[in-house]
């Protein structure tokens, strides 16, 4: 059976642009808070924020996930080059958002404490598994963000040639 369809499903389309932003919205965030200093009134708020956002973003990627693997997607479009570089960069992109999810999570519950997700509820912190868990996760969460704004950089490119040069229906699937 041949994939004959032309567009992506809507469901898919709201996970895709709800991702797309949330990674610049947090990204965006992170890169602001790093220089605020103990006494802005947003030292305490903004990264409550970021982590409660953050937090509820791993819950839809992993819906996204699902919904990817149990529903019909259209054919990736160009040469035999650019749909293996899509499919790589796609599973780098995951690869990174998980990293991501993971090195904030090591982060934030290094001392022990969980993390509230909008005063709503708490995720329970595991504590340290290694001396300076929160530096090291710092470090990785820090080069992953920017791996990942860039890779989501190229991948808007990407789809804007397919729209203006090879005037292809890629942009058009999620549109």
């Amino acid at each position: 059976m041949s994939n004959s369809l032309t567009t992506y499903n809507k469901l898919a389309k709201l996970l895709h642009w709800f991702s797309a932003i949330m990674v610049i919205g947090l990204f965006a965030a992170g890169y602001w808070m790093v220089d605020l200093s103990y006494y802005s009134e947003w030292y305490q708020k903004a990264p409550h924020w970021h982590k409660s956002f953050g937090l509820c973003f791993v819950v839809i990627t992993l819906g996204r996930l699902i919904w990817k693997l149990i529903s019909n997607a259209p054919k990736i479009e160009g040469s035999a080059f650019e749909k293996k570089a899509a499919t790589y960069a796609h599973y780098l992109i995951y690869i990174l958002l998980f990293t991501m999810f993971l090195s904030g999570y090591l982060i934030s519950t290094a001392d022990g404490r969980g993390i509230a997700v909008f005063n709503w509820f708490e995720v329970p912190g595991l504590g340290s598994f290694i001396e300076n868990q929160e530096d090291l996760a710092g470090q990785v969460h820090e080069y992953a963000a920017y791996i990942l704004i860039g890779l989501s950089g190229l991948h808007a490119l990407a789809a804007l040639k397919h729209h203006f040069i090879d005037k292809d229906n890629t942009l058009k699937k999620m549109l």
